[in-house]
């Protein structure tokens, strides 16, 4: 505990400042900032990943390629038509995957599709020896598209 003690100029009343000193309470701030800014690499460990970048090409249609559409209810469709089963989709797909050039599968899912649902048809197509698979999607709101 501290007390100012009056210095004896005429204008003083001879009061106790009850002030708190806040010099203590800054250098100790910094103290602790200091610390924390060198400690927190430290701390962050992180895996090196190699991100992809993000593009937006517009999707070259070509007559050999498959779109399957996976709806929100896990219904399946080979361009537009229904497929009863992932057996019968897989069956499908081994008969395409042997064609020369190998098709690309375009996959169209439900934003409210169960992730299971559109997966199912990603391992089909792996299974059945498809090289390239995609994923179509729309543009945020608001993008502009780039071209190249």
């Amino acid at each position: 505990m501290g007390m100012n003690v009056a210095s004896g100029d005429a204008d003083d009343d001879g009061e106790v400042v009850s002030a708190i000193n806040t010099t203590p309470l800054v250098d100790i701030m910094l103290v602790l900032l200091i610390i924390f800014l060198i400690t927190v690499p430290v701390v962050t460990h992180t895996v090196p990943v190699d991100l992809p970048k993000e593009r937006n090409q517009p999707t070259k249609t070509k007559p050999e390629n498959i779109v399957i559409a996976v709806n929100r209810d896990g219904d399946i469709f080979w361009n537009e038509t229904k497929i009863p089963d992932y057996t019968t989709l897989l069956d499908k797909l081994k008969v395409r995957a042997v064609d020369k050039p190998q098709p690309e599968v375009h996959i169209r899912g439900d934003k409210n599709a169960r992730y299971e649902y559109v997966g199912r048809v990603v391992v089909a197509a792996q299974r059945a020896g498809i090289v390239k698979i995609g994923f179509i999607t729309e543009p945020p709101a608001g993008a502009i598209p780039t071209a190249q």
